[in-house]
């Protein structure tokens, strides 16, 4: 039985190949990364700005305020944040933060798009399979029945700052969708101070700031699933983008030669086995990025693919348990896509 692993960069190569030479040293200052990497939302997030060093560390400090901030509000495991305060409440209104009311409101949007795919009352499942710790416990059907019932979006009411779960003993687990909304609000914010040039990965979920400073987009790495060294399955050339991966192989654990993953079905409190190891999502905001990663994965390749196509301003790349390599209309004449390895 293997040890579950947590991939903490699913988006693990972001390559910036810069000039070696320059004509002045305010081209080179401007091609000069900065980065500084913390650990929040349970996972290690790295922010990588250009240009002037006082300049991007004002920068790295304010974003790191804003995780440390965004951290203590949306936690489902801190007792003092927001989500907390909330699930913990017996159904009570609980007042909280505007990005709250904002993130939540956000995801039960996504909840209702998804016909319930998606949905951020997921918390007692969540819990139930704790796929940060588990190393081979598979819940108790009657447990995971019991926990279904609970798992109803139409249950949270918001009322101008307050927040009341009808049914108490739903839970709230916006594991699905605050990377992508922390992101945003950290791209907004460097973006008023002045960064034309960057990269935010939180935990793997990236969003581009502009272009590279030589003016060329991007090239980002996804990771080959189940890959014990990181290795890349394929590039993709974007800027000024979201890229964000959900995976079968990101938090899981096996047993009896099976795979328990992290992504779990709603209607049985199971992992999904619909023959996806990953998808990959494309577009402008990585809020929608977010939940729709693990919608698309939910609905299966044949359904996901045509929901992707009829998204404007979406793209996805879907990975195969078999190694096979589908993607959406658009990518290959949007971003330069590159398999860099023929089989798992």
């Amino acid at each position: 039985m293997k040890k579950i692993r947590e991939i903490l960069s699913t988006i693990l190569i972001i390559t910036m190949i810069l000039p070696l030479f320059s004509c002045s040293n305010a081209s080179v200052e401007a091609d000069t990364p900065h980065s500084r990497t913390g650990l929040f939302f349970d996972t290690v997030i790295t922010v990588t700005l250009y240009g002037d060093s006082a300049k991007a560390s004002k920068r790295l400090d304010a974003v790191f305020k804003m995780a440390e901030k965004y951290d203590n509000m949306f936690s489902a495991t801190k007792g003092k944040s927001d989500i907390s305060r909330i699930n913990n409440a017996a159904g009570q209104p609980v007042r909280v933060h505007r990005e709250t009311i904002q993130i939540i409101r956000d995801a039960v949007e996504y909840s209702k798009k998804s016909d319930g795919i998606f949905d951020l009352t997921v918390g007692d499942l969540s819990d139930l399979w704790d796929f940060k710790n588990n190393t081979g416990t598979v819940p108790d059907r009657q447990a995971l029945n019991q926990a279904l019932k609970h798992v109803d979006y139409r249950n949270v009411e918001i009322d101008g700052s307050y927040v009341c779960l009808k049914d108490p003993d739903s839970r709230i687990d916006l594991g699905g969708i605050a990377k992508g909304f922390i992101a945003d609000k950290i791209k907004k914010k460097l973006e008023k101070m002045g960064a034309k040039s960057g990269i935010i990965n939180l935990g793997g979920n990236v969003l581009l700031i502009g272009n590279r400073p030589d003016g060329k987009p991007y090239t980002v790495g996804i990771q080959r699933p189940f890959s014990d060294d990181g290795t890349a399955l394929f590039t993709l050339q974007a800027r000024d983008m979201s890229i964000v991966t959900s995976g079968t192989y990101q938090r899981y654990f096996e047993k009896n030669g099976r795979i328990y993953h992290h992504i779990l079905n709603l209607s049985t409190g199971y992992p999904y086995n619909n023959g996806l190891d990953s998808v990959t999502i494309i577009t402008k905001k990585s809020t929608k990025a977010d939940a729709l990663s693990t919608t698309v994965f939910a609905m299966g390749l044949k359904k996901g693919l045509e929901y992707v196509n009829s998204l404007k301003g979406v793209e996805a790349v879907f990975v195969k348990t078999n190694g096979e390599i589908i993607k959406s209309y658009n990518v290959d004449r949007l971003y330069k896509y590159t398999k860099l390895k023929k089989n798992y």
